[in-house]
């Protein structure tokens, strides 16, 4: 049931993204015109100039927002549930921090001719160095501190954001105003590349994320609890910790920073179907596609013919969300 909704949700999403914007199109021939530019036909009856409006400018967003929404999500679902908390995403304990660092080192430095692979590869690789970092700090003989990886995100956090500033300090006026608006997060650079490779790992992503659920599952009755059900907590640590580092490391290099999709998300999946993350990692993912496209289409309408940073919009709906649930954890603590 939730997953009929979820993907009518995303349909009906979709065809709002394509008929609104500084243009507005028709319904019937916003859809037309996509099968014309699929198979080739001609029934559509709008302009050249319109059908490349929906083409070339917002089916690629779409797609993008589709691919980019669902990564943040099932990577926030699995850090949630890989240490134990609801306050742990890829960006709270800056892994996305640290990705965009490796993103804007290649895209200021990287020469032009290898900046298309330079770009998510540094990305991952920055992500990647930056998670096992924080994973290291957040280990003791007890198994993972909560309170010290979130400490040490922060840090972290911190030490990105002046890497970034001293990068941009150095670019020229068009890296730094490209630069500005990469950090705030935009789907505005959405193309074939980008698209072909988000879905690559989407895929790669939920099929490994999936065939981990039951561990991920085990994972939430506690380290030896989980460790006396057979599971290679360690291995399983590292192996999702890889895996989240490439989503995000991809995700990062194809739309900039994007927060709160990771914290969010999975917390509105939960309070409607519970923690089994054998449906929780896949609703997830729909439930983020949806809510980026949606965050994306209110950026583009809000301000128009102008548009805001998409990571500026779900910063607005992700914000309150987080403080509802501090307050919610300050109770049970104190309950």
């Amino acid at each position: 049931m939730t997953t009929g909704i979820l993907l009518l949700l995303l349909t009906g999403g979709s065809l709002l993204s394509l008929m609104l914007g500084a243009m507005p199109l028709p319904a019937i021939e916003s859809l037309l015109s996509v099968v014309d530019h699929l198979s080739g036909s001609t029934m559509s009856r709008l302009q050249d100039y319109q059908h490349a409006v929906i083409t070339e400018l917002r089916l690629p967003r779409i797609l993008l927002a589709i691919m980019v929404g669902a990564i943040l999500a099932q990577c926030g679902a699995v850090m949630q549930g890989l240490f134990r908390n609801p306050l742990a995403d890829p960006g709270i304990i800056g892994v996305s921090s640290g990705a965009a660092v490796g993103a804007v080192l290649a895209i200021v430095w990287a020469p032009a001719a290898i900046s298309a692979w330079a770009v998510p590869v540094s990305a991952f690789v920055c992500g990647l160095i930056t998670t096992l970092l924080i994973y290291s700090l957040a280990q003791t003989r007890a198994g993972t501190s909560i309170t010290v990886l979130l400490l040490a995100g922060v840090a972290i956090t911190a030490f990105a954001g002046a890497g970034i500033g001293s990068v941009s300090y150095f670019a020229n006026d068009q890296d730094l105003r490209a630069l500005s608006l990469w950090q705030m997060g935009s789907l505005a650079g959405s193309n074939d590349q980008n698209i072909l490779l988000s879905t690559a790992a989407l895929i790669l992503l939920a099929i490994a994320f999936q065939k981990r659920a039951n561990a991920l599952n085990a994972l939430l009755l506690g380290e030896a609890e989980a460790r006396h059900l057979g599971i290679q907590v360690e291995r399983l640590k590292l192996e999702l910790i890889v895996l989240t580092a490439i989503g995000v490391g991809i995700a990062v290099a194809s739309a900039g920073i994007i927060g709160f999709i990771g914290l969010v998300v999975p917390h509105l999946v939960r309070m409607s179907t519970g923690p089994n993350h054998r449906t929780l990692l896949p609703l997830s993912a729909l439930c983020g596609a949806f809510l980026l496209m949606i965050a994306d289409l209110f950026a583009r309408l809000i301000v128009q013919p102008a548009e805001l940073p998409v990571g500026i919009v779900t910063a607005l709906m992700g914000a309150p969300f987080f403080m509802a649930l501090l307050i919610r954890q300050r109770h049970s603590w104190n309950s």
